[in-house]
């Protein structure tokens, strides 16, 4: 198996490109060749400001939270990871144990050791969801428009207000 680039950032030079820093020069020699020839795509990189708008809009819906789900969700973080898993931003482990009972056994274990997963129960199989990252280095502009925007949706129902209201009004939650 042969490992996953990440995305290098390089820099134009005028007469060539590369790569930002040494740190990213190591990763380059680690997997191209001298001469090697590749396309260079432009990744146009997220704004930092798309970013913290949605980290807003979540704080601000978990502030107005009605009671019975404030009991349910903590912190905003994990309403944030609950959202992204139900908008299917996830990771799905299945785990196929021997009886119904050995997998509510296992769930519970399962769920203990992370709280902001969703852990699922179906006959002898656990489902364990995990929300993915949101981070600048582990999700693209595109997937983080996509997953801003189904975290929004999934929020704006669980409070029964329309997702564009939620967006307009980031700041303004008492």
């Amino acid at each position: 198996m042969t490992d996953v680039v990440p995305p290098i950032p390089f820099v134009w030079q005028g007469d060539g490109f590369r790569p930002a820093t040494a740190h990213w020069q190591r990763i380059a020699d680690k997997h191209y060749a001298i001469g090697e020839v590749r396309n260079l795509v432009p990744e146009e990189q997220r704004s930092k400001a798309s970013h913290g708008h949605q980290f807003a809009e979540i704080g601000d819906a978990w502030r107005t939270l009605p009671e019975h789900l404030a009991e349910r969700f903590p912190t905003a973080e994990a309403l944030r990871k609950f959202a992204l898993i139900k908008a299917g931003f996830a990771t799905v482990t299945e785990h196929v144990c021997g009886s119904q009972a050995e997998a509510q056994r296992l769930a519970t274990v399962i769920a203990s050791l992370d709280p902001y997963s969703v852990t699922e129960v179906r006959r002898n199989v656990v489902r364990h969801l995990r929300a993915m990252s949101q981070s600048l280095r582990a999700m693209g502009r595109d997937d983080f428009q996509r997953s801003k925007q189904g975290c929004l949706e999934v929020v704006a129902e669980m409070i029964g207000v329309p997702a564009t209201t939620l967006s307009a009004n980031v700041g303004r939650a008492a």
